[in-house]
């Protein structure tokens, strides 16, 4: 009598499957119906923003700056952004290890150590770092009504307040008091910054300082000591010998540390695995048993810098011996699915030269900067002017020159990053990279003749439609993608992406510009000057722990939010609060719900926190990672090369000498004094 039982119950699950199957489907036919509905109204707003914007611009164009002045203050205007960068620094990360940090005595460490740790900035960094930070600081004092800080003054100092209280005013007015156990001042120690508010002592008070150097040092100090560490881990086990350094450097970047208590069972005999096991602190027992009559069949102890559960990253998913630890251990960790993703890292690290670019070198040796004439400025950014240009005797072929006055370049130390620039453009010949033709210089000037891109700005587009759609995004994300495909496979790392760098050309396709922060770091190694835009920036570069491409996919993933919903996602007009706001992780932020769930998991995977190597374009296949997510499903990337398919946007360009996609910049009336022969230039 039990079969038909068992038949009729298999039959009450099959039609309680089915039903539920179709209440499912019921279910997302529904979301599908609303999420249509979304998109239609989504569509109605775009179009609405657009005819805003329109007449908008018509009145920009028309009025006057008193007239500008009375637009709506609840109506957002969209302002260009200047990129931040820190003065090169000095120190030579192979000589770090050798610096010897002064400490000095403290009678409430207690009171730092918590100040630091409660800090917005301070938490992220490493309890060991913050232990080191907190022995480095010196004492100062300062009695009642003496400045701390001065608003408008350069600052390299941060302080954590012992005794006493301060007051904080910005031009004039206050803004809080603070007491014992506060940090302030923290942006300088990233990089040389003005002091926005003013720091008064309202009674006699005790301070404990660090100065940027002495920061950067740490930080820079503490990574490199670790890294070199897990390298040299890695190239203790045997199947890892053969690897060249660049890998094992990127492994390294992956393996995490986990630690145990006393008796804890870090591998059980019989269970599956696929984790690799490296000891940095403590023992571990390694027994096996024979499974038929539990008889013990081997013991052994394994100590710091030897590893278990090798066998893993080989396939062999079934552990054959139980490991348990004795006492704390520490071990580093990693998997075998990052394994073979990082063993065949393998780049192209060769140049491709094309034979007709030499036709081109030998037309543009000829010619000299007073061949040019100057038609009108294209553009101002932090650090230089635009000019377009055509040559005096052929009208009908336009170029950029873009101009840097040398006494800013050197008041600003920018002079590595401007050479960097030069050697970086000269070699990049990706149709998604805007071409440098030459340089010139002269006494006051220096000068990089470039291709004209006509087509404007994508920031001036996106300013006036507010946000694109999923298609539109794609297109421009296609084109910064092919553009890092070229950098990162010759080892160089862009970090200044953003609207604002990015340029349309007469088709409507994008281009990188202004390579200023560029870099040339080589495969598997990493850098740590400070720079970028603060909505774009890293959460690595911001807490100094060195950065590679990585940082490169984290400004794409903040570029494709901002595209598609009108504003980054991270953003304040503080920007230390930016910074803040960034080390919180892209998983605090609320997306619009005009950004889908495709493209929402592609930002996600682009701006992983906590392991820039897990990032998506920083793995096996580089940007093909990218290329091949859903959100790009479809899209004809071949044809995006080629240049065969239509831009969501055409510009109009009536000629070359044609600026009207440009805003109106008025005339450089400052005269720099000549450079005083410091010989930097030589290369330029």
């Amino acid at each position: 009598m039990a079969a038909p039982k068992c038949a009729g119950t298999l039959r009450d699950l099959q039609l309680a499957l089915q039903l539920k199957i179709e209440e499912l489907r019921q279910r997302d036919a529904l979301i599908d119906e609303l999420e249509l509905e979304l998109d239609t109204k989504d569509d109605l707003i775009r179009q609405l923003q657009i005819e805003l914007d329109r007449h908008r611009n018509v009145s920009q164009h028309a009025a006057t700056s008193t007239e500008t002045a009375n637009t709506a203050p609840d109506e957002p205007q969209r302002t260009k952004r200047q990129a931040i960068s820190a003065e090169p620094t000095a120190l030579d990360p192979s000589k770090l290890t050798d610096v010897t940090l002064t400490s000095y005595c403290k009678s409430k460490d207690e009171l730092i150590q918590r100040a630091l740790m409660g800090n917005d900035f301070m938490k992220h960094l490493e309890h060991g770092q913050i232990l080191t930070i907190m022995d480095c600081m010196y004492p100062t004092s300062l009695v009642k009504s003496c400045c701390v800080i001065q608003e408008g003054d350069d600052g390299s100092t941060v302080y954590v307040l012992e005794e006493g209280t301060v007051e904080v005013t910005k031009q004039g007015k206050k803004l809080c008091t603070i007491g014992p156990g506060k940090v302030f001042g923290e942006l300088a120690i990233l990089y040389n910054c003005t002091r926005t508010a003013t720091v008064t002592a309202l009674t006699d008070i005790k301070l404990w300082a660090i100065d940027r150097q002495i920061f950067q040092t740490i930080m820079m100090r503490t990574g490199l000591i670790k890294h070199s560490q897990y390298t040299d881990f890695l190239r203790s086990v045997p199947s890892f010998q053969s690897l060249p350094e660049d890998i094992l450097s990127k492994m390294a970047d992956v393996l995490e540390e986990t630690h145990y208590g006393d008796g804890d069972y870090i591998i059980r005999q019989g269970a599956t695995g696929d984790t690799f096991f490296i000891i940095s602190e403590g023992q571990v027992k390694v027994s096996q048993q024979n499974l038929a009559n539990e008889d013990q069949v081997m013991e052994k102890t394994l100590s710091k810098g030897e590893w278990f559960g090798e066998q893993a990253l080989q396939g062999e998913d079934v552990r054959t011996a139980s490991v348990t630890a004795v006492g704390d251990v520490t071990c580093l960790v990693i998997d075998r699915d990052l394994t073979s993703v990082l063993v065949s890292f393998i780049l192209d690290v060769f140049f491709t030269f094309l034979c007709r670019l030499q036709v081109e070198a030998d037309f543009f040796s000829s010619v000299s900067l007073s061949d040019f004439n100057i038609i009108c400025t294209l553009g101002v950014g932090g650090f230089s002017r635009v000019e377009l240009v055509h040559l005096r005797n052929e009208t009908n072929r336009s170029f950029a020159l873009k101009v840097l006055k040398k006494c800013h370049v050197l008041d600003t130390s920018q002079q590595h990053h401007i050479l960097s620039e030069r050697r970086i453009m000269l070699e990049a010949h990706s149709p998604f990279i805007i071409r440098l033709y030459r340089t010139f210089k002269d006494s006051k000037y220096l000068y990089m003749l470039l291709e004209a891109c006509l087509g404007g700005e994508l920031w001036t587009l996106l300013r006036e439609r507010g946000s694109f759609d999923d298609s539109t995004t794609r297109f421009y994300t296609g084109c910064v993608i092919e553009a890092f495909a070229f950098l990162h496979s010759r080892g160089i790392i862009y970090r200044d992406l953003k609207p604002e760098n990015i340029i349309l050309d007469h088709r409507g396709y994008a281009k990188l510009v202004d390579f200023g922060f560029a870099k040339k770091v080589g495969l598997g190694k990493k850098t740590w000057t400070f720079c970028g835009t603060p909505e774009y920036v890293a959460p690595e570069i911001i807490l100094n722990k060195g950065h590679d491409s990585s940082a490169d996919c984290w400004s794409l993933g903040i570029l494709i939010f901002e595209l598609l919903s009108g504003s980054p996602p991270f953003s304040d007009s503080d920007p230390m609060k930016t910074y803040n706001i960034i080390l919180r992780g892209i998983d605090m932020v609320e997306f619009p719900k005009k950004i889908t769930k495709s493209a929402a998991n592609l930002i996600k995977r682009l701006c992983r926190l906590d392991n820039p190597s897990e990032r998506l374009g920083n793995q096996k296949n580089g940007v093909k990672d990218i290329q091949k997510h859903k959100w790009f499903e479809g899209f004809n990337w071949e044809g995006l090369r080629q240049g065969t398919i239509d831009s969501p946007y055409t510009p109009t360009v009536k000629g070359p000498l044609d600026n009207s996609n440009f805003d109106f910049f008025p005339e450089d009336t400052d005269d720099p004094p000549p450079d005083e022969d410091s010989g930097w230039d030589l290369d330029f």
